[in-house]
């Protein structure tokens, strides 16, 4: 009986899930010793729901998704242990053939910086084109016609000129959407990986890319995993936040909590680093998280942000801490979250 209420719970869980990430650690195995990427880093994402993965360069947050793609580069990269299940499947026990076949029709990624996932001999109507003849059964004709109305679809102006352009003759802007474009000609895109998507672009640019990826979220139905250090973007997109430090997750949390109530130092660190009114006028400093990230070579089972973190103790340096729920969707790990707190009232 107890196994057929199991069964229940997560047949219910992945009808209701798009991608569960359960105790993924990545490594890198060089010249210099063992880089430990990603350390037991779990996340699910609900359909038709954004989460952000936050954190500074290093963090491991483009080694997630390029392992939820198995798009490692192996060797030297391996996935030492974990699961990845993707609409019920897991999609570690895939073949590569059938990765390609999940990558193409049901996940799609936009990179960070579109010339060096666009192709520069072929134009920008070509490449979506493409996509639409691999995936579905198109005449070329028929496949030019819908890569136009993407192109339409994600408002650049005079697509049928522009399907002609080659990507150095588009904008950075009108770039990252060819690429938003591509990434939604796959036949079931539910799921798409943006990898800093708004990282190159002008304040201007990166509003109307946010609040396009958000419109067509939602006109489609498709989940969003949005990769970025920008606490910004995430205030405007995000759902759920995951904030990972080292290869580390260290805080969770629906936005509204989490946003109201930060509670690990380096989430506090990333929030007040965010210009406010008073820090524009000049009347408060932005302040700045002291030190640098740890060499992942040499990192130990402790807390990573230890070295830069005015609460640490010696437990820190021992033992990473165990997970404290502050609420029902928000979570830290920290050893001395009760020390934070009374430093912010």
């Amino acid at each position: 009986m107890q196994t057929t209420e199991k069964q229940k719970t997560d047949k219910q869980n992945s009808a209701d899930t798009m991608i569960d990430v359960k105790g993924l650690s990545v490594n890198f195995y060089t010249q210099r010793g063992v880089v430990k990427a990603v350390r037991n880093l779990s996340f699910s994402i609900p359909n038709g729901k954004t989460l952000a993965l936050v954190g500074e360069s290093g963090c491991g947050k483009s080694v997630t998704a390029h392992s939820i793609n198995q798009l490692l580069p192996v060797p030297p990269g391996k996935i030492v242990s974990g699961e990845i299940w993707f609409k019920g499947e897991d999609l570690l026990k895939k073949s590569e053939k059938e990765m390609q076949k999940i990558r193409g029709e049901k996940i799609s990624m936009i990179f960070q910086e579109p010339m060096t996932s666009l192709n520069p001999v072929f134009s920008v109507g070509k490449q979506i084109a493409d996509v639409f003849l691999t995936h579905h059964a198109l005449s070329k004709a028929e496949a030019w016609e819908r890569a136009v109305e993407l192109l339409n679809l994600v408002k650049i102006p005079s697509p049928a000129k522009r399907a002609e352009s080659y990507p150095h003759q588009l904008s950075g802007g009108m770039r990252q959407r060819a690429m938003i474009a591509m990434a939604l000609a796959s036949p079931d895109p539910g799921l798409m990986i943006a990898d800093e998507p708004t990282t190159a672009l002008d304040v201007t640019i990166q509003a109307q890319i946010l609040d396009l990826m958000v419109s067509l979220q939602q006109r489609i139905g498709m989940s969003l995993l949005l990769i970025t250090h920008d606490m910004g973007v995430v205030a405007e997109t995000a759902d759920h936040v995951v904030v990972m430090y080292a290869g580390r997750k260290v805080e969770e949390g629906d936005v509204f909590s989490l946003f109201r109530e930060p509670s690990h130092p380096y989430t506090l660190g990333l929030m007040n680093s965010l210009p406010s009114n008073e820090k524009y006028r000049g009347a408060v400093r932005l302040e700045a998280i002291p030190g640098t990230v740890p060499d992942l070579l040499s990192i130990g089972e402790g807390c990573p942000f230890m070295n830069r973190c005015r609460y640490a103790t010696e437990i820190c340096g021992k033992e990473f801490p165990d997970e404290t729920r502050l609420s029902e969707d928000h979570s830290a790990w920290c050893h001395n979250l009760s020390a934070v707190k009374e430093s912010k009232e």
